[in-house]
């Protein structure tokens, strides 16, 4: 009969209650929601990225030699226990339609690695046919059409277009690599049969290992083993490059022997300068795009580690106050249970089960909508990347921590204030609590000030500080909701600025082009016969490894210069503590600031610097440079000839164009250059848009941190005044009696809001920034730091938001304080 009573009260208590229940529901469904949805994210796209690279049995590892591989290279490959090797032949061309720059990859019906994914149409079956990237259909091609090439590497020029694929070898539709043709970048791909190559030897080893098949590209193990297969291919090709390159030489030494010409010394230097092997070895990672995409992934992954975690601490705090206050107000129930002969352990039963009720409606509609929703809504925002599958990952580790939140925010909050209350005698519980004593505040010491105030103002100041912890309770919560919100706004705008501050202050040059020097007096014409052409400084550039000890960054520019002084023009050095300007001395080299922090490196300490040709050298780091993408190792000439021992030459040069150069200007300035003997021209302009777009895919997770901070922020508000009147209806109803009127009866209540609003707005500020500061340092990769920027806009939609929830909150209030019983709440508990 009890528990029949017992549970019949429960429902009535939900019924009667059932604003703050949807209230605290929501809070948690929001929590829980941000918390698992944005966790998911992560996880899901590592999946579908995964899903892709082995369904289409992708290589782990890639090896490229300057002059071709032969049969024994890969012997050679496939001497390597547990390894999967695949051959290909690949070229560059121009399109005949439009000029276009194609990538031509050779195709195979016996291709076990790096399959293409057939979009439309069918894969190439006879010699005379030829699918497309899925790129291509943007240019106007379709399938049936006749489709020309500008090549003579290949024994035929005309194919049937017979399909459209992409594949994981360019995961990014808008990236697709460099070329030393045309404009220097690939526009598309295309694969061919490869009976039409007429190359004798092959461009690429692709090589998949039996030991990384049940691994996650993403997962530390793959990276581990990888690690483990990459020692065990360079050890099998040790010595390779320097044999092929004495194999070309004796083939041509033994040509000319027929023709009867002796070779001279300088002959033979040059010859073995130009047919010279060298050899490169890449993973999935550093495909065209792929470094983006982990980047991105890692990026989402890190601020998911963060904002979510802090909005649920908020979220949990306020129902733990919800619940407490609950409990609180329901003591003269609990009493009258007490004084009838309940055990206390039946009294707590009801509570505990409204608290469970709760946690687990509010747990399971986040847990479900986040998951469901929120990683859709990010993958929508990443159209450029090729991956179609949308798993849906529910992550254990998020949802087992958001129930242990949810059960402690709640559960333990009524059994805590349970504890205190069911100590206490029936007798004493059905009386009222004894309100606290009135006392002067800090603001009546300022004489002046207080003899202006009028009465209503005064005593909404006593009330702010005569109730402290229900003062620093609204303060917190709407801190906590303006922080959030700013904290949206500052991601969008930090991470933006990235490429602003790099591109527009660091980087002062447009292009860099590389180029030999003994073609140099023809680039130099058509530069001069440029109109938007400002001037140039020639550089040596190539991409290195740095490390300290066992701690290394890879894929760091190196740029040695002979001018020092011309080189401030086009990059600005300054100390990334001091911001003085820095130039590059004899003793020692600049290292940025993101590869400094990485290696743990002062001024003063010495670097070790790998070349891709293996070649190691150790410098003294002079100074640490700003910098915000990239890592860079800069040094002049000397320091270059003492450090590698070779003699200094330029292999690039730093072009100054106009900033009005439009990207068709660009595209023909590249072509020209190509055509008189550059080998690539990189504009920084490409570079930039690369890093905004990536910056752009998070604009969605910014959004979703917005709106879900601004509703919590609401709810919050909403639920914290509704505490605020219901522990006060007895003073509420007094004023009402003293015959003061409905408005001036919110008013009394809207003032104290205002203040506190005020004050949390301003909380909320430094609080949004310090929270900003931290996810971005987590945010942060390899290559780029991001700059801690919140544009005023951010700060004033933060602030306009949370008055405007303040005026919406108190219009609520306003009609729930017009509806009070006076009679009934001023009757007596005695």
């Amino acid at each position: 009969m009890k528990r029949k009573l017992l549970l019949k009260a429960l429902w009535r208590n939900i019924w009667a209650t059932k604003g703050r229940m949807i209230a605290i529901i929501l809070i948690i469904m929001l929590g829980t929601l941000m918390f698992v949805g944005i966790k998911s994210v992560g996880p899901d796209m590592h999946q579908s990225a995964n899903q892709l690279y082995k369904q289409q049995k992708s290589a782990d590892l890639t090896i490229t030699f300057t002059t071709g591989f032969t049969n024994h290279d890969l012997k050679l490959a496939r001497s390597i226990k547990g390894a999967h090797v695949q051959a290909s032949k690949t070229l560059f061309s121009l399109d005949e339609q439009d000029s276009n720059v194609v990538q031509a990859l050779s195709y195979s019906s016996t291709n076990k690695l790096d399959r293409p994914q057939l979009k439309s149409g069918h894969l190439p079956r006879h010699n005379n046919e030829i699918v497309l990237d899925q790129v291509a259909e943007q240019h106007g091609f379709k399938i049936g059409q006749t489709y020309r090439l500008k090549t003579g590497q290949l024994t035929r020029k005309s194919y049937r277009i017979v399909g459209f694929v992409s594949s994981p070898q360019f995961i990014d539709n808008q990236t697709r690599g460099n070329a030393n043709i045309g404009n220097g970048q690939v526009d598309y791909f295309a694969y061919i049969p490869q009976s039409n190559f007429k190359q004798t030897v092959y461009s690429t080893i692709g090589i998949k290992f039996n030991n990384l098949t049940n691994y996650s590209i993403f997962s530390a193990n793959y990276k581990h083993t990888l690690k483990r297969d990459h020692k065990l291919l360079k050890k099998a090709f040790s010595g390779r490059a320097t044999q092929r390159t004495q194999q070309l030489i004796n083939t041509a030494k033994q040509k000319y022997s027929a023709m009867g010409v002796s070779l001279s010394t300088s002959q033979l230097t040059s010859l073995t300068a130009k047919s010279h092997t060298s050899y490169s070895i890449t993973n999935i990672k550093e495909r065209p795009g792929v470094s983006g995409y982990f980047e991105l992934t890692d990026r989402i992954t890190s601020i998911a580690n963060v904002f979510p975690l802090f909005f649920f601490l908020v979220a949990a705090l306020i129902t733990f106050t919800t619940m407490t206050r609950m409990v609180e107000e329901d003591r003269l129930q609990i009493g009258t249970l007490k004084a009838l002969g309940y055990h206390r352990n039946e009294i707590a039963t009801n509570y505990l089960l409204y608290a469970l009720i709760a946690a687990i409606l509010g747990s399971l509609l986040g847990v479900v909508i986040g998951t469901k929703t929120l990683p859709q809504v990010v993958y929508n925002a990443m159209h450029q990347y090729i991956f179609t599958a949308r798993p849906l990952l529910y992550s254990q580790s998020a949802i087992t921590l958001a129930t242990i939140f949810s059960f402690l925010a709640t559960f333990i909050a009524v059994l805590i204030a349970l504890l205190a209350e069911l100590r206490a005698k029936p007798a004493t519980l059905l009386l009222p609590k004894t309100p606290k004593n009135g006392q002067r505040i800090l603001l009546e010491r300022f004489t002046l000030l207080w003899r202006h105030l009028s009465f209503n103002a005064k005593v909404s100041y006593r009330n702010l500080f005569r109730f402290k912890s229900r003062m620093w309770m609204v303060i917190i919560g709407i801190a906590g909701g303006t922080a959030l919100i700013l904290t949206g706004f500052g991601l969008r705008d930090s991470i933006g600025a990235a490429s602003t501050q790099q591109f527009g202050n660091i980087t002062n040059y447009q292009a860099i082009m590389m180029a030999s020097h003994a073609k140099q007096d023809k680039i130099d014409e058509v530069l001069q016969a440029n109109k938007y052409f400002h001037s140039a400084t020639p550089v040596n550039t190539e991409t290195v490894t740095v490390s300290k000890g066992s701690t290394q960054v890879a894929q760091v520019t190196q740029l040695a210069t002979s001018k020092s002084s011309s080189i401030k023009k086009y990059i600005k050095l300054e100390s990334s503590q001091s911001n003085q300007k820095l130039t590059l001395s004899d003793n020692g080299i600049i290292l940025t600031k993101k590869a400094a922090q990485k290696l743990n490196v002062t001024a003063g300490d010495r670097i070790k610097i790998k070349t891709a040709t293996n070649q190691s050298y150790s410098v003294k780091v002079s100074a640490i440079a700003n910098n915000y993408t990239g890592n860079f190792v800069y040094m002049n000439a000397t320091q270059f000839k003492q450090a590698t021992g070779d003699r200094y030459q330029a292999n690039a040069q730093l072009l100054k164009l106009s900033s009005h150069l439009s990207s068709t200007q660009e595209h023909k300035l590249a072509k020209q250059l190509i055509a008189h003997g550059a080998e690539n021209v990189t504009y920084i302009s490409a570079q930039k848009k690369i890093i905004d777009r990536e910056a752009s895919t998070l604009d969605p997770i910014v959004f979703i941190f917005i709106i879900l901070s601004a509703l919590l922020s609401f709810v919050v508000l909403y639920n914290l005044t509704n505490i605020n009147i219901s522990e006060r209806i007895r003073e509420l109803s007094t004023i009402k009696v003293l015959g003061f009127f409905n408005r001036e009866v919110t008013l009394y209540v809207a003032r104290e809001n205002i203040v506190l609003t005020i004050v949390g707005i301003l909380l909320g500020y430094g609080l949004g920034n310090l929270l900003t500061e931290f996810i971005l340092q987590k945010a942060a990769s390899d290559a780029v730091i991001f700059p801690l920027v919140i544009h005023w806009g951010g700060y004033a939609i933060a602030a306009i938001l949370t008055i405007i929830f303040t005026i919406i909150v108190t219009i609520f209030t306003h009609f729930k304080l017009t509806k009070i019983d006076m009679v009934d709440a001023l009757k007596s508990n005695e």
